[in-house]
């Protein structure tokens, strides 16, 4: 009997040595292909805290988790028109910006564009920014377009062209909130259309383009643009970059191209929030707040190819970069932009149904 009485309170001790040193953790959820090569190690490294550290590549799929709640995530990357409806939902924490003072560093006139979907910028943080446009491998095209490069959406939207580009594969991003714009915007109405007769109009046009489309996905493109599967995406412009950078690694001859259409796209922006029932909010503002950091972001930036929203930072960035109007575009292409708002219940059940029914061909 004593042994057992002297036993116990050494385990007692042992348990709560443990757990008093337990390693910090924080439980992030970011778009595939979305962070610097060592970032995350560096935080690590800086602060104790381990990243748990998973991907995914649409906004539908986080919504979904969201909305679900008990995410088990700390800190997630919506995107801006997804951003409002989650807001409303309750999906995020108020944040409390005395845990952000690297929040200083932020563009004042993106925040104030930003309070469109998240007034006051009370619930998210801007990550990084960018585009959507067309992937392209430039020897591919011009031997089959016979064009030096691309300037128009009628390549990716007009069926006498993608029937010819289809015999060296075609990309759609998977993703009915990202196209449904773009296409609608083409077609000469409103990307943030609430008419459903529009809807209709733009499915047909999917629909004719449909059996010249390889296959529907949001981030399978880069590799198979790097690796020469592909000729031609639908994609981010970012994503491109480094599908361009990867060929070039490689030394493989496939030289990848970018291009904002003429016609305009959607100028969109990914931001950081924390879930609503985030287990470790203090590690969750220690990891926003270390992204804040002018020379951490621009790392980020140099390795995904996306503009970031940190003046502070672009000294710390490669010129080229900076300088590239495929990342930063001049004003007169971010007049030609629009920013896709949230869509309202009905329209995207709507568009979701249409969706399946341009994937599916039927």
């Amino acid at each position: 009997m004593r042994l057992m009485k002297s036993v116990v309170p050494v385990a007692l001790a042992l348990l709560c040595s443990a757990v008093a040193h337990a390693q910090p953790s924080v439980s992030v959820y970011n778009w595939t292909d979305y962070i610097g090569e060592t970032t995350l190690a560096d935080f690590t490294a800086k602060t104790s805290v381990k990243v748990i550290y998973d991907v995914f590549d649409s906004n539908e799929t986080l919504e979904g988790k969201l909305l679900a709640g008990r995410t088990g995530y700390d800190v997630v990357v919506p995107s801006n028109h997804f951003l409002a409806r989650q807001v409303k939902a309750g999906a995020f924490l108020k944040l409390d910006r005395e845990q952000l003072p690297n929040w200083k560093n932020l563009d004042p006139k993106l925040l104030t564009l930003l309070e469109k979907n998240d007034p006051g910028n009370a619930h998210s943080v801007p990550y990084l920014w960018g585009t959507n446009g067309i992937g392209y491998n430039v020897d591919k095209i011009k031997q089959v377009l016979g064009v030096d490069h691309i300037d128009s959406w009628a390549v990716m939207f007009e069926p006498e062209n993608l029937k010819k580009l289809s015999q060296c594969g075609v990309s759609m991003m998977d993703s009915a909130d990202e196209v449904y714009p773009a296409i609608l915007n083409y077609m000469g109405m409103d990307p943030r259309s609430e008419k459903v007769e529009d809807y209709k109009k733009a499915e047909a046009k999917l629909l004719t383009i449909r059996p010249y489309i390889t296959y529907f996905h949001s981030s399978k493109y880069v590799s198979d643009l790097a690796n020469g599967d592909i000729c031609i995406a639908f994609g981010y412009s970012g994503d491109v970059f480094q599908a361009a950078n990867r060929a070039k690694e490689a030394k493989n001859g496939v030289n990848i191209a970018y291009a904002i259409p003429k016609e305009g796209s959607n100028l969109w922006f990914d931001l950081l929030a924390i879930p609503a029932d985030a287990g470790n909010p203090k590690q969750a503002y220690e990891f926003i707040n270390y992204l804040l950091d002018p020379e951490v972001i621009a790392k980020v930036s140099a390795t995904v190819g996306y503009a970031n929203p940190n003046p502070a930072a672009k000294p710390f960035m490669d010129a080229e970069l900076v300088n590239n109007p495929e990342v930063y575009p001049p004003q007169a292409v971010l007049d030609k932009l629009y920013i896709s708002t949230t869509p309202t219940p009905e329209i995207m059940r709507l568009m979701t149904r249409s969706w399946s029914k341009v994937k599916s061909n039927k």
